[in-house]
């Protein structure tokens, strides 16, 4: 089931409700506010199963299958599904759905909240989620181990665009950067809101996502540190950005607690070789607006004022800006490389982001 953040619904009184309300099929009621709109058009539920590239040995994890129109092509095509459901309502119909039928043996149920149950083994994901839960969803996903070949997932046509955006397009964000640290993400298909029942408010788009094998040597903690910062503001200069009084604060605090633990070169080492955090990455993602440019000019930014107390490292700071030529650049510009490349230059000079 897809959706976004909506109105809730008036409940329905009598018993032509079913039957004058769209928001019904088979006599359950939608929840637009759970995100529930259910995939109606079988042409395009049939393209979303061909594209996804199903293997008849592939089990197959599917979230919020509501009434189970997706999850029967799925069934279908791969040996098994596991679909997870928070509706209970959803989970009865769908078991209504395939019982007693040949495909009933390979489908498993999990009645749950997906971002709070353990996930079992999959080969891929095939998925029309509420799209409520999209970022902390997508570095769940990313964070599963072992690793699935692909994810095709259907989500808000902006979301979207954010994770497949490059280098210098608007849509371009700390999102963009941080799945893609992670995985391919490739734009599979445009999906108009006519094609659910009940229609959402947005367009759609299906979206394929491949995790990397292996993955970029990074921590990943620090990495979101770094890139937090410089997506704060995406389109004032990297050098604007690291004169704020709030960012020298905070990697001076991270400076000065290292030194004081005496933290060794081999210990720095082991610690960028620490347990992958992955899903955490996907912790403040909830507002598509997040990574916006606010509009305004580097001079009324909380610039440092010179403290002598903070003045050397500020300089250091400044110093690392100057031998990577960041000063000037933008993050909405800058590639992974780069963002790579100037977290090795700080971490070089003892400066930490976590």
């Amino acid at each position: 089931m897809a959706g976004g953040k909506m109105k809730k619904d008036k409940p329905q009184r009598g018993s032509s409700a079913a039957a004058s309300n769209p928001h019904f099929q088979g006599g359950i009621s939608f929840h637009k506010s759970k995100g529930q709109h259910i995939l109606k058009n079988p042409l395009l539920v049939d393209s979303i199963v061909q594209k996804a590239g199903i293997k008849s040995t592939d089990v197959i994890l599917e979230i919020g299958p509501g009434t189970g129109n997706l999850t029967k092509k799925l069934l279908e095509a791969g040996k098994s599904v596991i679909a997870v459901e928070l509706d209970p309502r959803m989970v009865l119909e769908l078991q209504r759905r395939f019982q007693g039928t040949p495909l009933s043996n390979r489908l498993k149920v999990i009645q749950g909240d997906v971002l709070k149950c353990d996930l079992p083994y999959f080969d891929i994901c095939v998925a029309n989620i509420p799209y409520q839960i999209s970022s902390p969803l997508t570095f769940k996903l990313l964070a599963h181990r072992p690793l699935f070949r692909a994810a095709v997932i259907m989500f808000q046509r902006e979301f979207a665009m954010r994770l497949v955006a490059q280098p210098g397009d608007t849509l371009y964000c700390r999102l963009s950067v941080n799945t893609q640290l992670l995985a391919r993400v490739s734009h599979l298909l445009k999906v108009g809101k006519n094609n659910f029942r009940p229609p959402p408010k947005v367009d759609s788009s299906v979206v394929r996502i491949e995790p990397r094998k292996p993955l970029a040597p990074v921590n990943f903690k620090e990495w979101d540190g770094l890139v937090r910062i410089c997506f704060n503001r995406k389109n004032k200069t990297i050098g604007s950005l690291f004169r704020q009084k709030s960012v020298l604060s905070l990697l001076e605090k991270n400076y000065r607690t290292l030194q004081a633990l005496q933290l060794s070169e081999k210990a720095t080492s082991d610690d960028m070789e620490m347990a992958l955090d992955v899903s955490a990455l996907g912790e403040t993602f909830g507002d598509l607006s997040m990574d916006a440019d606010d509009g305004k000019d580097d001079d009324e930014m909380e610039v440092d004022d010179g403290d002598a107390k903070r003045s050397d490292f500020k300089e250091k700071v400044l110093a690392v800006l100057k031998e990577g030529k960041f000063e000037e650049k933008r993050s909405s510009k800058l590639a992974q490389a780069d963002f790579m490349h100037l977290l090795s230059l700080f971490n070089k000079a003892g400066i930490h982001f976590s």
